[in-house]
């Protein structure tokens, strides 16, 4: 394989032994004759894709073009040349989390956090009265969403009936009382209905996060989810996906919830009638075969419950994860893997609408050349970002609506503001010298912050 195509891992993917491979006996052509015809693809024609052929060495750039100008018809042609956004804050609640992931550098070992530690830990947890003050400061300024994703802190429980079910003597329940702590987190209740001002959409609670909150009872996850939704959720995000394989999975993440579960929890979610998103983290140890078959089980969940409300691609940020230490990758995805992610992914979810680029993964340049290759969707303003920084990301932590209209309009696209669901949306318009959100239950059109207007970026053709 060449230089371009390799240059995300210092590991043979050979040494992983992995039983699947990216290999298949279907022609780039045939494949990309398919997807421009708007036939259903298979894993193998993802493969042929996502490889640029497999009868050769390494990604053909001519290749990763036509692919994505077909990425670029499809959009078109199913959500035309709107590009949406969302004015959200990001209340991520504790960093405390003994899942060990080998992705992450956003968590901190639990015990760090408790009463008795010698040191101060580097991380935080936000009792529900900080979340609530948290959010109702940014509901104030306009925001319509809160995302919230945290660590596992071993004090969370669901509720008080289920704090009393949990024992501290029993390993398997890895739970400690929150008497243990500084501060305790609360429970996943208390902070949803803190989260909830003024019915602003929180969106919360992914399956891991979920199994956490069942862990010890018999609960079914529709029971969870159930609780949850009276609690004030509103939509879940299908994080914890990572590759919906186990054979990767167990490298990355050996201690996380597994894909049947993974798809039990989030399937459950949306049962209940809570709106779901999907991810995939990905430019680490999986291959192209890994790639195209996690695609595959979000289209099939999606054939099953209709419930996606978008799928986002996440190139993994490598610097300062235990992946990266150990010598196990030495950089993520290179730039024509993220092309073909992105592309692949607009042709091969049909049934999925909004497919996202990431200006906080990608930086503005590159986030903006995925608009014009599949994406249509270009993530929100998120007032507060943790998870990507402490991983070793650099594009930032805000994004006012001001940028999102230069950029936006500097590549010949249309700046929507959208709800999380994608049902509410509103036009802006470019002559507005100072546009702001007005989705949100207290939004004005006031602009979140003041913050000064970017030099327009325009993507590559």
């Amino acid at each position: 394989m060449t230089d371009a195509f390799r240059t995300r891992t210092n590991v043979p993917r050979g040494e992983f032994a992995f039983e699947y491979q990216p290999t298949t006996d279907q022609p780039f052509e045939n494949a990309l004759a398919k997807a421009r015809d708007g036939e259903r693809l298979t894993v193998d024609d993802a493969v042929a894709l996502l490889t640029t052929g497999t009868d050769g060495d390494g990604v053909v750039p001519e290749r990763v073009e036509r692919v994505r100008r077909a990425a670029d018809q499809r959009r078109r042609a199913v959500v035309g040349d709107e590009v949406t956004f969302v004015a959200n804050l990001n209340n991520n609640v504790t960093t405390a989390c003994d899942t060990g992931c080998l992705f992450c550098n956003f968590r901190d070992s639990a015990h760090t956090f408790e009463s008795t530690h010698e040191g101060r830990t580097r991380g935080f947890t936000r009792p529900p009265t900080e979340s609530r003050d948290i959010v109702a400061r940014a509901v104030d300024r306009g925001i319509s969403e809160v995302t919230s994703v945290s660590g596992l802190h071993p004090a969370f429980a669901l509720n008080e009936e289920h704090r009393e079910i949990l024992d501290p003597e029993n390993p398997a329940h890895g739970y400690r009382p929150p008497e243990v702590f500084d501060v305790a987190p609360g429970s996943y209740v208390e902070q949803l209905h803190a989260m909830s001002v003024d019915d602003v959409h929180v969106h919360s609670m992914t399956p891991e996060e979920a199994q956490h909150a069942r862990r010890g009872t018999e609960w079914s996850y529709a029971e969870l989810y159930r609780t949850l939704s009276r609690a004030g959720l509103d939509s879940v995000p299908g994080t914890a996906a990572e590759v919906l394989v186990d054979e990767v999975r167990e490298v990355i993440c050996p201690g996380k919830i597994g894909t049947d579960e993974w798809l039990t929890a989030i399937e459950a979610a949306a049962d209940v009638g809570l709106p779901i998103t999907a991810t995939m983290m990905y430019g680490h140890v999986e291959n192209e075969r890994h790639r195209a078959m996690h695609l595959g089980r979000i289209r099939d969940l999606q054939d099953r419950t209709g419930a996606v409300t978008e799928f986002v691609p996440l190139s993994f940020v490598h610097e300062n994860t235990p992946l990266a230490r150990r010598g196990l990758v030495n950089g993520g995805a290179s730039d024509l893997e993220d092309d073909l992610v992105i592309a692949v992914s607009r042709l091969f979810l049909d049934n999925v609408e909004h497919v996202q680029s990431s200006w906080v993964k990608f930086g503005d340049e590159k986030g903006l050349r995925m608009l014009d290759g599949g994406a249509d969707d270009f993530m929100g303003t998120i007032l507060s970002e943790e998870i990507t920084t402490r991983a070793g990301g650099g594009h930032g932590e805000f994004r006012s609506f001001a940028e999102y209209v230069d950029l936006i309009t500097g590549i010949d696209r249309v700046p929507v503001e959208r709800s999380t669901d994608y049902e509410r949306r509103r036009r802006l318009d470019p002559a507005d010298p100072d546009p702001g959100p007005r989705l949100g239950p207290r939004a004005d059109g006031t602009p979140l912050l003041e913050a000064p207007r970017s030099n327009t970026v325009a993507a590559d053709d």
